[in-house]
């Protein structure tokens, strides 16, 4: 028989055992590994973590197949799951973890980036007198204060603005706001105030300033959320949860209790996704918590059980930095429906949303033209006039699915409140429902409470209030200097660095590629205007990434910052992951054919596409076609009715810039939109019209063109990189 022991630390495995987990062909290179492999156990005590760094994957899958039985078995790998997972082993449970896409990849990475009590609810409180939503509110406001405690790095406060257009609405906004700070008490962030009209342009230049009367400014909580779900998870790994990615639970298994003759979950059929390997974790208790696919882990137990989710679309968008202050967000209280718009600085880009409107369950879910829209005129009615706001400066749109819990009473999910519900079925199934991001915790605290309650587990009280997750705490607000000074990091990518790994950011730097420059010394960009940096493709992978779609949305953001951007880097990133997973050339290509899928679908890429088809109508004036037709054949000497890369080279060369073929190919393929290889006249009209429209922006062609025509007589080199590359 296969045997294992623990023996400080380190893994001894029987090679049949090994070679059912991993596969045959898989065996000879895990067992050069083997000694590195850190046997995961559950945590006696939990004053330290057990591990000084989460064990691999592949040690995890170990622990998960070979552990004869877990107390507490949590299928779901958003914040909830983690949450729960991080609760159970910090009281000494053997907790275990499986989760069948990656650590956030659903809801808890499609956020608004908020931690926040509820403006909203606390109004919906106190004007339907609503106790259980006042009750959200308080406990929520406690969980934000304790979040932005226990990971500093990847949060802060940020003051949002509410301005106001009508002056009975300064004093009944007010007082709303003051109540927000009275219920937080002791954990409001910073009070509340009003600004006069001229202070709010101050700190808002381009807000729409006809009929403004002033605006009130109050205090939440933003973060990474991605990168905090990951956080947690990666906590709870390092204090013994055996927490496993890419796991699906293919059915629950059951079993007849001795005791009293019933039938009990007691535990789950799991699936390697990667592999597809198959194998039995058994546990004293199955906790569903996975968000807006609760109910069909729910049939898994029971097929007659009824739907107690109503899933609800949201839908947000990103714009450039410009759109919005560095450190102010904006509230709309009162949209044309009804709902609530945030307009947020967010990773130096904005961020607007969100939607609410009822959806249908998907693994994924794809953010609408009409929503997108939507926002993008309701951002119009607060702007100043003097911004432009295009639909082409949208540079990543995504639909996250809330799991909102169902109210029989209510007509539309607006009216829904995020409480959250903890349901135990006939055959002890723990089911976690409904909440919100910033309740995690508490929700997590509620689950486990009752898990231990109706199992009869020995476990003692919930001990994650004031417990740093991952990075934060050694972090400081200076780490980052250290990074600059003891590595040569430009400061950017060192402030960028520390705000995402915290005190683990030196374990980043540490293996950055040396630049071949004076400054920076290390830090190669993936993308030249986001401070990525290949070493966290290296360090991702130890963070549990296992393809390049983990990579670009929730190790790194670049994927939710700019579509575009997300795509140039891919080819490198593709080719990092090759070199430290093994991949072959049909797996790296595989990798790169289902990211940009993602990217095209799930981020908003496939909505650039439709702002500019072969079918796109050309409006435009008389005089402005035949200033663009001017413009067209300067490139087009031989009035042949098309360009080509050499017409462009041409060109260029007779003002003296130089550009490589790639580049050339790739600038004229974005308005090449029957890929015939050249870009006809009224392909260029097409795009003339659009960009006018604002349907699209920053076309490097438009600009190489208008610079071209502006510059032959000056001879003034023409700027080609990428303008905010916007869809």
């Amino acid at each position: 028989m296969a045997f294992q022991k623990a023996v400080k630390g380190t893994i001894l495995v029987g090679g049949g055992a090994l070679a059912t987990v991993l596969g045959l062909s898989q065996f000879a290179h895990y067992r050069r590994k083997q000694m590195n492999l850190a046997y995961v156990k559950a945590a006696d005590c939990i004053s330290e973590p057990v591990n000084r760094e989460p064990p691999s994957r592949e040690a995890q899958l170990l622990t998960l197949q070979n552990t004869s039985e877990f107390d507490i078995l949590v299928i779901g790998g958003g914040a909830t799951g983690s949450g729960c997972a991080l609760d159970a082993v910090t009281r000494g449970l053997k907790t275990a973890l499986v989760e069948r896409d990656d650590f956030s990849s659903g809801t808890s990475s499609r956020s608004t980036k908020l931690i926040h009590g509820g403006v909203r609810y606390l109004q919906k409180a106190i004007m339907k007198l609503d106790i259980e939503q006042y009750r959200m509110v308080k406990e929520a406001l406690h969980e934000r204060a304790n979040l932005l405690e226990i990971a500093p790095h990847l949060s802060a406060p940020l003051p949002i603005m509410l301005p106001v257009y009508k002056w009975w609405q300064l004093p009944y906004y007010w007082v709303g706001i003051k109540l927000y700070d009275l219920v937080a008490g002791s954990n409001c962030l910073k009070s509340s105030y009003v600004l006069s009209k001229s202070r709010a342009l101050e700190h808002f230049p381009m807000l729409q300033k006809d009929k403004l009367v002033g605006a009130i400014v109050y205090y939440d909580g933003q973060h990474n959320d991605a990168r905090m779900n990951l956080a947690i998870a990666l906590t709870a790994a390092r204090y013994g949860a055996a927490t496993a990615n890419y796991m699906e639970v293919v059915s629950l298994l059951k079993k007849t209790d001795p005791q009293t003759g019933k039938v009990r979950v007691s535990g789950a059929r799991c699936k390697d996704v990667l592999t597809g390997q198959e194998f039995d974790v058994r546990a004293k208790c199955v906790i569903n918590a996975t968000g807006p696919f609760t109910d069909s882990v729910r049939k898994m137990d029971d097929k007659d059980a009824s739907a107690i989710c109503q899933p609800s679309a949201g839908v947000h968008i990103v714009m450039p930095g410009y759109y919005s202050p560095e450190s102010m967000g904006l509230l709309d209280p009162a949209t044309s429906d009804g709902r609530v718009i945030f307009f947020l600085p967010w990773q130096k880009m904005t961020i607007a949303g969100t939607t609410d409107t009822p959806t249908d369950i998907t693994h994924h879910p794809i953010p609408s033209e009409e929503d997108i829209n939507f926002i993008l005129n309701e951002v119009r009615n607060y702007l100043s006039c003097d911004v432009e706001v295009r639909r082409g400066d949208v540079l990543a749109a995504w639909s996250g699915i809330r799991p909102l819990v169902t109210d029989p009473k209510s007509a539309d999910t607006q009216s829904i409140s995020r409480n959250h519900v903890v349901d135990i079925s006939e055959s002890g199934l723990v089911t976690i429902a409904g909440g919100k991001w910033t309740t995690y915790r508490s929700m997590a605290e509620d689950t486990i409470n009752a898990a231990i309650k109706t199992h009869n587990l020995k476990a003692g009280p919930s001990r994650t209030v004031g417990l740093f997750l991952q990075g934060g705490k050694d972090w400081s607000p200076t780490l980052y200097i250290r990074l600059v000074q003891d590595y040569g990091l430009e400061s950017e990518v060192a402030q960028h660095l520390a705000a995402t790994y915290g005190d683990k950011a030196f374990e980043v730097a540490k293996m950055a590629s040396v630049t071949g420059k004076r400054w920076p010394i290390v830090g190669v960009r993936l993308v030249s205007e986001f401070p990525y940096i290949e070493a966290e493709v290296k360090y991702g992978i130890k963070e549990y990434a296992c393809t390049a779609v983990d990579m670009i949305s929730r190790r790194t953001r670049l994927a939710f910052l700019n579509v575009q951007a997300a795509e140039e880097a891919l080819p490198r990133i593709v080719e990092l992951m090759g070199r430290e997973l093994n991949w072959d050339d049909y797996k790296k290509q595989e990798q790169l054919e289902t990211a940009r899928k993602f990217l095209y679908y799930e981020m908003g890429y496939k909505s650039r596409s439709e702002q500019l088809t072969d079918r796109s109508e050309i409006s435009l004036l008389p005089s402005d076609i035949d200033r663009y037709k001017k413009r067209f054949h300067k490139f087009d000497a031989d009035q042949k009715g098309f360009i080509t890369i050499v017409d462009v080279q041409r060109v260029l060369e007779s003002i003296n810039v130089q550009m490589d073929e790639n580049t050339l190919h790739e600038i004229l393929n974005e308005v090449d939109l029957n890929k015939n290889g050249q870009v006809e006249l009224n392909e260029f009209l097409q795009l003339m019209s659009a960009i006018q429209k604002g349907r699209v922006s920053g076309s490097r062609l438009a600009i190489l063109m208008k610079t071209a025509e502006e510059n032959l007589d000056r001879r003034v080199p023409i700027p080609v990189d990428r303008s905010c590359g916007g869809l």
